[in-house]
């Protein structure tokens, strides 16, 4: 993949049209446990609320690739110098090629150049070898197993990671 058709941007009440496409798209809902078969006005109300969100603790960023919002980029529980990453590819089409790495790279920078931040936590499924491969290959640690989740309807050990990177 081009690192250049990859990037990170705010997300907007225009990007609608492509959430309510993830929505329909079984693999995504169950993967990142949304409902399935959601009544679009109540997708349209959750993006609407994504995107008038405003705190101190959570940023949103749209990922697109190719002038086509695909997914989105999310640092919670930001406090100090440390947030948590989280990355979902809304088309379950395009998976498994890189994509995700790319945007968690290009959104750990801006968040490491505005927000200071330098320390990024993690978790994931042991059963999301997707997750965990992409978080590898971003240079994160795992640091603990601790928890249990269901994940694709199979009770699923949670995997804590970890990336310190230099100081902004």
């Amino acid at each position: 993949m081009d690192s250049n058709t990859v990037k990170i941007r705010p997300i907007s009440i225009d990007d609608f049209e492509e959430v309510l496409k993830w929505s329909t798209d079984d693999a995504f809902c169950i993967a990142n446990e949304w409902e399935l078969h959601r009544d679009p006005r109540k997708v349209y109300d959750w993006w609407k609320h994504c995107v008038e969100l405003n705190t101190t603790d959570f940023i949103r960023f749209g990922i697109e690739w190719n002038d086509r919002l695909i997914g989105y980029a999310d640092l919670a529980n930001i406090q100090d110098n440390a947030g948590e990453l989280g990355i979902a590819i809304g088309d379950s089409t395009l998976w498994g090629k890189g994509l995700g790495s790319l945007a968690a790279n290009q959104f750990m920078a801006y968040a490491s150049a505005e927000y200071r931040i330098s320390v990024f936590h993690a978790e994931t499924h042991e059963t999301n070898l997707r997750s965990r491969k992409m978080l590898e290959k971003l240079g994160f640690q795992e640091v603990s197993r601790i928890g249990f989740e269901t994940y694709k309807g199979i009770k699923s050990q949670l995997i804590q990671y970890q990336l310190m990177m230099a100081s902004a």
